[in-house]
């Protein structure tokens, strides 16, 4: 009888993932899984079948016994839920029971910084402080283009919880400007979160960022704000969410051009998530009429003035989630060009997107060659945003995984793998 070559199912992670381990053929994945396991476990009544192998690839995998899920992750270098499988409710992959206690802490210890209980001693609180935390927080914005969010989140907690303190002794236009200033740092809190990686994190200090907004009554921080809130639902890719929110924003009023602009381009990335590319152009453009009327000193929403190209980072994204790959990979390679190498995260973060455009335009050639720059900066720099970039490049490559230049870009990607 031939032996089955091919899948039946539709579980393309484990058949990738089993390709780029050379195993050409479910029977022989089979047969070296079990003999990994043996010797893995030492235990030679380890076993793995073709038939159980042929139901993992198949549309329901389920879950594998513990000890075989050991052996896929010793074997693969993937735990199972990054392979197809559904985990069994309160499963918590062994390598991040440690690692989450730790996060745990660590996010407690942070969102203390905004949950300080009852009153504290009354204290002067000079209006020249205002100005000292607003110098801190542009130092702590060109900080984080070098050092990333893990360095930074402590410090900017910590000096927002200072300014916290001071505005419950506060009083007058002194309490206003510092629940301004308090707003701002809790907006940076959010972003550092979510350049981490920490959705759970960037939710809640958006909700700070949120009441301290509305607390100092400022119609361009309700609108930053909102703007804010609608960056983590771009992450979670809630398109409708994103417009609800940035329309809101918009409705508020006459908002400085700057915060105009931060809400069309981000509710243009709404658009992309939704498939609109015709409101994608025209909140675009409409924002880049706005460009040369920004001439607040304000110290926050500066990127539209801080990030080489604001727009066409903006605009470039957008088209590589709509799939228009050689749109976005022209605007890529213009952006690129103007991007300091110095700014490192960030342009890694462009080249895994334009990686992606150019799997998207049918050169899979180019995005490996790409790819294989951004998994160095991706491994140096710890950044969350790069890892999510290559792992949506590994699902625009899937045409090309049983190909050579497939198997390839998993060489290439696995040391960003085994960060994950």
């Amino acid at each position: 009888m031939k032996q089955q070559t091919e899948p039946m199912g539709r579980n393309d992670a484990l058949r990738a993932a089993r390709l780029r381990r050379g195993w050409r053929t479910i029977e022989s994945a089979a047969a070296a899984l079990q003999a990994h396991g043996q010797h893995l476990l030492d235990d030679p009544h380890f076993t793995v079948s073709a038939r159980t192998w042929r139901r993992w690839e198949g549309g329901r995998p389920g879950w594998p016994a513990e000890e075989t899920a050991f052996v896929i992750h010793d074997a693969l270098g993937r735990w199972p839920e990054d392979l197809g499988f559904t985990p069994p409710p309160g499963w918590i992959r062994p390598e991040h029971h440690e690692e989450e206690q730790v996060d745990r802490r660590a996010f407690v210890s942070v969102t203390a910084a905004a949950l300080v209980a009852g009153p504290t001693a009354s204290q002067h609180v000079d209006p020249a402080l205002i100005g000292y935390f607003q110098e801190q927080l542009e130092g702590h914005y060109r900080a984080d283009m070098f050092l990333g969010p893990h360095d930074l989140i402590g410090t900017v907690s910590a000096q927002y919880q200072l300014i916290d303190k001071l505005i419950r002794s506060a009083r007058g236009e002194t309490r206003h400007g510092l629940l301004r200033v308090g707003a701002a740092y809790a907006a940076l809190v959010g972003w550092l979160y979510q350049d981490a990686g920490d959705m759970d994190g960037a939710a809640f200090w958006r909700g700070v960022t949120q009441e301290m907004a509305m607390r100092s009554r400022d119609p361009h921080l309700i609108g930053y704000s909102l703007v804010n809130q609608a960056q983590v639902r771009t992450d979670l890719g809630d398109g409708h969410a994103v417009v609800d929110l940035c329309e809101a924003a918009l409705d508020g009023g006459l908002l400085l051009p700057k915060v105009r602009i931060m809400a069309m381009q981000q509710q243009a990335h709404g658009a992309s998530l939704t498939g609109d590319r015709t409101a994608v152009d025209r909140l675009i453009d409409q924002a880049d009429s706005l460009l040369s009327q920004v001439d607040d000193d304000l110290p926050w929403g500066n990127a539209c003035r801080r990030t080489p190209g604001y727009l066409e980072v903006q605009r470039a994204t957008c088209y590589g989630r709509l799939g228009l790959g050689q749109e976005a990979g022209a605007l890529w390679t213009q952006v690129l060009g103007i991007v300091p190498e110095t700014a490192r995260r960030d342009r890694g973060v462009y080249m895994a997107r334009h990686a992606i455009a150019a799997a998207h335009a049918r050169d899979p050639d180019q995005a490996v060659e790409i790819a294989r720059h951004v998994a160095r900066v991706a491994v140096e720099t710890r950044s969350a945003r790069m890892a999510r970039e290559l792992r949506g490049l590994e699902r625009v490559m899937r045409p090309w995984q049983d190909a050579p230049i497939g198997q390839e870009l998993g060489e290439v990607l696995a040391p960003v793998a085994r960060r994950g």
